[in-house]
């Protein structure tokens, strides 16, 4: 069972469903409340940050219940795992959607259930889609306020080639669609930049030897691993890269790497290891420091980490609070016209949509054993 407390609006404590039971997370809802499905990513690679999503969800839905709901709505959650067989999760989400269960649906899950839930969700139920992808979404109904390639990577590949010098890229990533238009869009950054390709290749998802691996970019001698891997497929290829010794000789930048995978990692295969991100547990603002003190409060000291995808589940609500505030109804026209260009405050600080990407200061940080230490804003 979770240990996580979800605290009601008279502040007594409400433990959380334990996790083997689905229907409790599936529950049918109140319809004199605000319903919000969360399809959230509790199995398979990228699993791992399940528990602290799930946390930040929670967090933010008690906060904004006790300012007195979304437009006088309690918040009233569900939660459904994204992370198993896709054809699965587009069933369950058939029957929310075919059951008028649910007013919101929040996603925080890979890019590959995204386009198949959008076929039955957009048009239906306004779709939040909160955490890092490759961009381009337009699908009308769905609304996506994460990390995008053009702001992520390209800051990031200009500073490893002018700071060190890098010029020979090697890309590998997780054989599904955020990977391959990321790699898409990161090829033209690359070349930008003065550098050039010379090694790409894409994983299975959920793969378990990743012993070739580092030695097909061995011999491609790059000067920089670019990582597009997700979940506990970056932690076990960082483990392979470290143990055969390559953290000494090129650099390494990840795309979805967060606190969560760098503990999977370990410390002993850290080495010139880089991130690029709109957030990180450390990050030292007014925002973030507020978040982090009330995400302790409410689950401990030593809860799982709330890194970039996680904290993206909380981010979510909070775009949804500001977007229904400013358009003073939930129907869903409105709502998405209102949600293509508006400011909203999350962990991040200020965020940006303008034609429906989000915009944000991006963050690099370089693995410090088991933290990630910034050293610089783009």
């Amino acid at each position: 069972m979770l240990s996580s407390l979800l605290r009601d609006r008279a502040g007594s404590p409400t433990p959380l469903p334990p996790w083997s039971d689905p229907e409790a997370f599936g529950r049918r809802g109140d319809r004199r409340k605000l319903r919000i499905a969360n399809f959230v990513t509790l199995s398979g690679p990228a699993g791992l940050w399940g528990p602290a999503a799930t946390n930040s969800t929670l967090l933010a839905a008690s906060e904004i219940n006790k300012r007195g709901g979304i437009l006088g709505r309690e918040v009233e959650l569900s939660f459904y795992d994204a992370g198993g067989d896709i054809d699965d999760v587009v069933r369950t989400a058939q029957d929310v959607v075919a059951a008028e269960d649910a007013d919101i649906i929040v996603g925080s899950h890979i890019s590959a259930v995204r386009v198949e839930l959008r076929k039955v969700i957009a048009g239906h139920v306004p779709y939040i889609y909160t955490p890092v992808y490759e961009g381009g979404e337009r699908t009308p109904g769905v609304m996506a306020i994460g990390e995008i390639p053009r702001q992520q990577s390209r800051p990031a590949i200009q500073w490893l080639a002018d700071a060190k010098r890098a010029t020979r890229f090697y890309l590998i990533g997780s054989d599904y669609v955020w990977p391959w238009l990321a790699h898409k869009a990161t090829k033209r950054y690359i070349a930008d930049a003065g550098g050039r390709v010379v090694g790409e290749e894409f994983v299975p998802l959920g793969a378990q030897d990743h012993s070739a691996q580092p030695a097909r970019i061995r011999a491609a001698k790059p000067d920089v691993v670019l990582i597009s891997l997700i979940g506990t497929d970056a932690i076990l290829f960082n483990r392979a890269f470290g143990k055969q010794g390559l953290g000494a000789k090129m650099l390494r930048l990840g795309g979805a790497m967060d606190e969560t995978v760098l503990l999977g990692i370990g410390a002993a295969n850290t080495e010139n290891l880089f991130c690029a991100s709109g957030y990180f547990v450390d990050m030292t603002s007014h925002d973030n420091d507020a978040f982090r003190c009330r995400y302790e409060t409410a689950f401990g000291r030593h809860a799982p980490p709330p890194g970039s995808v996680a904290q993206s589940n909380y981010e979510g609500l909070c775009f949804l609070e500001t977007i229904a505030a400013r358009t003073g109804s939930l129907a869903a026209k409105p709502l998405l016209a209102t949600a293509a260009n508006i400011d909203y405050r999350g962990a991040r600080g200020n965020v940006r949509i303008r034609r429906g990407d989000a915009q944000m200061p991006i963050h690099l940080a370089e693995a410090d054993g088991l933290d990630f230490r910034l050293i610089r804003t783009f």
